[in-house]
């Protein structure tokens, strides 16, 4: 199943269902520490890439201001 994550509510959405799967037994620890695992690289990507448009977007009203 393909899912798109664009935001950080979609991946604690998407850990909260994984921790859910876990404790039912629905899904192996292993794979659940490795889900988690790329979900913090992905948070952190995301938030990297938020913070880069932010400062663009704030250099560009700097520039106007000029």
């Amino acid at each position: 199943m393909a899912r798109r994550f664009q935001s950080l509510t979609d991946i604690r959405r998407y850990l909260a269902s994984v921790i859910n799967r876990l404790e039912s037994g629905q899904l192996d620890a292993s794979v659940a520490g490795k889900l988690g695992f790329l979900s913090n690289i992905l948070a952190r990507v995301i938030e990297g890439s938020s913070l880069e448009e932010r400062v663009s977007n704030l250099e560009k009203k700097v520039e106007k201001i000029k």
